[in-house]
């Protein structure tokens, strides 16, 4: 679909809601909130918001941060101030007593209901509503113009999912003119479920991954509302949209559904995490970072190209400033300037080496010689060393070690951690 011309745009403004403090993520989040942490060898989960938001030249963006908001601030100024970004300021809004306000939020309607005060300051028509956790390529301005076709107050993105995804997330009910008549959050009562279930013909075009299961439409908790709509609604009693204001708005009516057709993860597990790395390396189901015509764009770090020796390199992405003397590099995400040794083995992997911006390391972060990392997340400022064997050889699904720990079978080695010689799990 042809953008539209840059003065119809102008209506609409980004809210990304960015103050996850992410517990189901740990150990990724000990030290950052959600929104930091690294996707991809190179980006962050909050450059995707942006990005697609900056892709549909929205008037304004705000960022409501929380847990680990510094990171998330030094990350944002030090990327997002190029001459390309100066017609779309980005606003960073995080707890702050005042007269009128308290200090913490306590949930995602809570956080617009304490900067109310901002978004009134913008002339949009229209708030577009973002999680700073979620991986998709959505073309938000198609999404504007059918809300304006529906003269909606508010459209919700949704898209098919399976049992397991529904019992996570807020279910829809629609009419065959789109519009929402029904609404519930999480639920896993089988009856409820079977309320909800979409018809085969509903199914028809869309991505799924085992067809002749039941699904259901659910949020994918991306919202675009009128303005006089939001701010209405927030002034409601409850603290959550998918808990509390989302049923209101219901009842009330004149909400629709976008029902939308592509990628789409919320990236709420380790697991989750792992998996949506490794689809950039199939490039099956996953997040677009090829198209050049809606980049997704993070901070350019200004290091040399990567330099591989005599190593044997498969179905991997090696990033800027890495150094690869390895055996084998096989099925695996190498991030910024890393350097991995002689007859060193790393297969199934994500290293994320080092995104920091006051300075980078005088040598690279190194994996040692000798070494062995299968199914293992390498990451920010760790390093190991010599004869280290990161295997996990009893199967644990679960381990809490000294900067080392296992999720959902996966090995974590934390930020800024190095693994002694020898080491062995």
């Amino acid at each position: 679909m042809p953008h539209t011309p840059r003065q119809h745009l102008n209506q609409v403004a980004s809210v990304i809601l960015a103050g996850g403090q992410g517990t189901r993520l740990y150990p990724l989040t000990q030290f950052r909130c959600k929104p930091s942490v690294c996707f991809g060898g190179r980006y962050r989960l909050i450059d995707i918001p942006i990005s697609n938001s900056l892709n549909a030249r929205v008037e304004r963006i705000f960022i409501i941060s929380q847990y680990f908001a510094s990171s998330l601030q030094q990350h944002i100024f030090e990327t997002y101030q190029f001459d390309e970004f100066q017609q779309t300021p980005i606003h960073m809004l995080c707890p702050e007593k005042t007269s009128q306000s308290k200090i913490w939020f306590k949930g995602t309607a809570d956080a617009i209901r304490q900067n109310r005060i901002h978004l009134e300051t913008s002339s949009a028509e229209y708030f577009l509503i973002l999680s700073g956790d979620q991986l998709y390529n959505i073309d938000f301005i198609e999404m504007l113009e059918f809300t304006k076709m529906q003269k909606a107050d508010l459209v919700i993105a949704s898209l098919p999912v399976q049992e397991e995804e529904a019992c996570r997330m807020g279910l829809l009910k629609i009419n065959e003119k789109g519009q929402v008549v029904d609404f519930v959050e999480k639920p896993t009562d089988p009856n409820i479920l079977k309320r909800y279930e979409l018809s085969v013909s509903f199914l028809q075009g869309h991505f799924l991954a085992n067809p002749a299961k039941n699904h259901y439409l659910g949020s994918m908790g991306i919202y675009i509302f009128k303005r006089k709509a939001l701010l209405d609604l927030v002034n409601q009693e409850g603290d959550d949209f998918g808990k509390d204001l989302i049923p209101l708005c219901v009842k009330k009516g004149n909400i629709a559904t976008y029902v939308y057709k592509g990628y789409w993860e919320d990236i709420g597990t380790i697991r989750a995490y792992y998996n949506a790395n490794m689809a950039l390396l199939s490039q099956k189901k996953c997040l677009n970072i090829y198209d050049t015509h809606n980049p997704i764009f993070t901070h350019p770090h200004n290091l040399p190209s990567p330099l591989i020796k005599e190593s044997y390199i498969h179905n991997s992405i090696i990033s800027q400033g890495s150094i690869i003397e390895a055996k084998e590099v096989n099925g695996s995400i190498v991030g910024i300037n890393i350097k991995i040794d002689q007859n060193t083995l790393v297969r199934n992997s994500i290293l994320l080496g080092s995104l920091f911006y006051e300075s980078f390391p005088k040598d690279p972060y190194t994996v040692g010689k000798d070494c062995h990392l299968e199914n293992t997340i390498l990451d920010e400022g760790a390093s190991v060393g010599n004869r280290v064997k990161l295997i996990n050889k009893e199967q644990l699904q679960t381990f809490d070690g000294d900067g080392v720990f296992i999720r959902d079978g996966i090995i974590i080695v934390t930020s800024g951690t190095h693994v002694p010689d020898g080491f062995v799990l």
